[in-house]
C-alpha cells in the first residue's frame, strides 16, 4: 500500500473525521477538501482543489480503499475509507495505532511525545511509554520507521511507511504552498536571492568567467 502524497492526506482527513466528527462522516467532496486544507493539524498546509481531491478519490477507489455513496436524489456523494479496520482488508489496528498512523499521515514525522499531545481527540494515552509501545507494535508490523534521533534533540522522531516515495513531492510546487507566508517574509527572501546573485557575479568577474 504506497500512497501519494495527495492520498496520504485524504486517507488521513477521512481517519480523523470518522473519529471526530462521526456526525458528518461519510464526507462530501467539499468537506473533504475543506479537511486537507485546513490550517490546524496538517503539515504542510496545502491548498488543494476539489479536481484534485476527486483524483485522489477516484485513484483510491480504484485500489479499494475508499467507498463512494453515491447520492440520490440529487444528494451529493459521500466519501469514506476502507484504509483499516474493515472487513475488506488485512490491516487491523488498535484505537491507539489507528489514531498514530492517522497523525503520520496528517503532519508527516513526529516524536512519541508530540504524537500523544496531538492524539487527544483520537485515542487515549495515559503517558509516553504507551505512545512508544503502541510505535514498537507498528514497527514490528513494518507500518512505521524510528529516524535516528537528531543532534540536540531529546526524542527520534517516527514516521509511516506508507508513502510512495516517487510522488513524495508531488505537492510541494504549488498546493503546498503555504498561506501564512508573510509579504514581509517572501521580500527578505527576494533580497537575499538578489544578493547572492550579486555576489556569484563578482566572483566570476574576479575568475574571469
Amino acid at each position: 500500500m504506497l500512497l501519494s502524497a495527495i492520498q496520504q492526506r485524504v486517507i488521513g482527513c477521512l481517519l480523523e473525521k470518522q473519529s471526530t466528527t462521526p456526525e458528518h462522516y461519510p464526507l462530501s467532496l467539499n468537506g473533504l477538501t475543506n479537511a486537507c486544507n485546513q490550517k490546524s493539524n496538517r503539515d504542510p498546509v496545502l491548498a488543494l482543489s476539489e479536481a484534485q481531491v476527486q483524483d485522489a478519490l477516484d485513484e483510491l477507489t480504484t485500489q479499494r480503499l475508499v467507498t463512494t455513496d453515491e447520492g440520490i436524489s440529487g444528494r451529493v456523494n459521500k466519501y469514506a475509507h476502507r484504509f483499516c479496520n474493515t472487513e475488506f482488508g488485512s490491516l487491523q489496528l488498535t484505537e491507539q495505532q489507528r489514531a498514530i498512523i492517522c497523525l503520520l499521515l496528517l503532519r508527516g514525522p513526529q516524536t512519541p511525545g508530540e504524537l500523544r499531545t496531538r492524539s487527544n481527540r483520537l485515542a487515549e494515552f495515559t503517558n509516553v511509554n504507551e505512545v512508544e509501545a503502541a510505535l514498537n507494535e507498528l514497527i514490528g508490523a513494518e507500518h512505521v520507521v524510528k529516524h535516528p534521533r537528531e543532534p540536540g534533540k531529546r526524542e527520534s522522531r517516527y514516521s509511516h511507511l506508507f508513502a510512495d516515495q516517487q510522488s513524495a513531492l508531488e505537492i510541494q510546487p504549488s498546493a503546498a504552498i503555504s498561506p501564512e507566508l508573510k509579504g514581509d517574509d517572501l521580500n527578505d527572501l527576494l533580497t537575499e536571492i538578489n544578493e547572492l546573485k550579486s555576489e556569484l557575479q563578482k566572483i566570476k568577474l574576479h575568475l574571469g568567467l
